[in-house]
């Protein structure tokens, strides 16, 4: 079947065929090795690693520095002991930016005890291994920055009136952190404005639970603005989410433009909120496992169930790896997915979303949906799973009874008892209510089965059994070779007849 052919299905070499466009950081390939060491923090990554006591390492690198592979590996591997491996991991990246919570699961096959991330990171909280963030030194006009952004402000803020700003960045601009919150600091205070700002964290910290993250910011100064050092990408798109109350001015190195950035985060809201209304509707949720290195990712799935079931929804765990369209249609009873993932994962692309056939909303987006139409959304937003789980814990809301409203039109809601058990049979069950379990005849009731329900439901449920009906069917030559270039049964007879003519 030719690639193009079916959303669903593709020809056997499309996975070892596939291109990839990968566009290449080449920042450090005119670099001398004095350079080169100080832009990976080589020397820094050995003491972390001796420090650490650390005997297996796993390095782990987005697409775009991947090249850069090799040359790290040797640097560091002539810096430490020959007791101590290095491993280079090669699994999926899940998209531009490394992925660190679902890599830390690759790192245990090779058993390894700390793991050095590179490049751009969510700065999530990691439950499995240390972690030393090698960040990288991009570069950046210090000086226009530091003018570009008062003047967005300015603009919007002609009679300076005293305000509380927070200074956020992208990682790679963290070696510059200090020289540009002194420069911003003095930048702004004929014009009202008081910075604070938290530096990232990139030391190795033995308990990752402990680690310090990016979004923690100091608790005695209460901010209505944000100055965004860095260009477009999901931390921005998670900023304006996140702080939907604040005035978001972003400077984009790459063309030396600053402007207000909160224009946007009212369409972005507004988006999300419509993805809620279609979850009120739902009956049948699948909670998708995007992360298995996330702090808290555990006892957030647990309060997800407990929570559906509270509320008499019915849910089916998956873990599918890296999500797409066709993964997801298999589970054709599901009716709204919840994504569990880290804060950069958890919001899909406005033009990669409507691919899905189904509506995937995050945690935070469940628990608005379930609060059901006496839950007014005050527009603020959650992506933090350790939050998501404390405030959810607090907060489980009664349940509704009898008929919905929703979608624009009155229906009625289907309940699954989470308390029944599914083998167990009363007098009152009827016989529309049950159906074959198993061979030996043993029925269950199907209230408390999605998946059954849904399989009632359709005019084809699969092939019939007609077990000593049928004559049993002859044998044949089956796919042989390699992935690439299956040699099926037909191809070979042609092969045969050719030289036979």
């Amino acid at each position: 079947m030719p690639a193009e052919a079916s959303a669903f299905s593709t020809a056997d070499e499309s996975a070892i065929t596939r291109t990839i466009e990968v566009e290449r950081d080449t920042t450090a390939d005119r670099l001398s090795r004095e350079q080169f060491d100080d832009f990976y923090d080589i020397q820094r990554t050995v003491d972390e690693i001796v420090r650490g006591d650390f005997k297996r390492i796993a390095l782990q690198f987005p697409d775009e520095l991947l090249h850069d592979s090799v040359p790290i590996y040797r640097r560091l591997k002539s810096k430490l002991d020959p007791g101590r491996d290095l491993y280079v991991l090669a699994d999926t990246s899940y998209g531009r930016h490394a992925n660190l919570s679902k890599t830390q699961t690759t790192a245990q096959h090779v058993t390894a005890d700390a793991m050095v991330h590179y490049g751009h990171a969510c700065l999530s909280l990691t439950s499995r291994l240390p972690v030393i963030y090698v960040f990288g030194h991009k570069t950046l006009d210090i000086n226009r920055c530091i003018t570009k952004l008062p003047e967005a402000y300015c603009s919007q803020n002609p009679e300076y009136p005293p305000r509380h700003a927070l200074l956020r960045h992208e990682v790679g601009y963290t070696h510059l952190a200090d020289t540009i919150l002194e420069k911003l600091r003095t930048a702004c205070e004929p014009y009202n404005i008081t910075i604070q700002y938290t530096k990232p964290n990139t030391k190795c910290i033995p308990n990752p639970s402990m680690a310090p993250t990016i979004e923690q910011t100091p608790p005695q100064l209460d901010y209505t603005h944000i100055f965004y050092i860095g260009g477009e990408s999901l931390s921005l798109t998670n900023l304006l989410m996140t702080h939907a109350f604040c005035d978001v001015f972003s400077y984009d190195p790459s063309t030396n433009t600053s402007k207000l950035e909160s224009t946007r985060t009212n369409k972005m809201l507004m988006r999300r909120y419509a993805t809620v209304q279609k979850a009120r509707d739902a009956d049948v949720f699948g909670i998708v496992v995007g992360t298995l290195g996330v702090a808290s990712y555990l006892p957030l799935i647990k309060h997800l169930r407990t929570l559906l079931a509270s509320h008499q929804k019915k849910s089916y765990t998956l873990s599918v790896g890296k999500l797409s369209p066709s993964k997801l249609a298999n589970f054709l009873e599901i009716e709204c997915f919840i994504l569990v993932a880290c804060p950069e994962n958890s919001l899909l692309d406005a033009a990669k979303e409507k691919e899905f056939f189904k509506p995937i909303v995050t945690p935070f987006e469940l628990s608005v949906a379930l609060k059901g139409e006496g839950g007014a959304w005050t527009g603020r937003y959650e992506l933090d799973l350790g939050r998501v789980v404390e405030e959810g814990r607090k907060d489980l809301e009664e349940r509704g009874e009898g008929v919905e409203k929703g979608g624009g039109k009155y229906r009625h809601a289907k309940r699954y008892d989470p308390t029944f058990p599914p083998t167990q049979i009363t007098q009152s069950t009827t016989s529309e209510s049950l159906i074959l379990r198993n061979q030996d005849s043993a029925v269950s009731r199907l209230e408390n089965s999605a998946a059954a329900h849904f399989l009632q439901e359709r005019s084809y449920r699969g092939l019939e059994v007609r077990l000593g009906e049928d004559e049993p069917s002859v044998l044949e030559q089956g796919r042989s070779g390699i992935a690439r270039g299956y040699q099926t049964d037909y191809g070979v007879r042609n092969d045969e007849n050719d030289k036979k003519d």
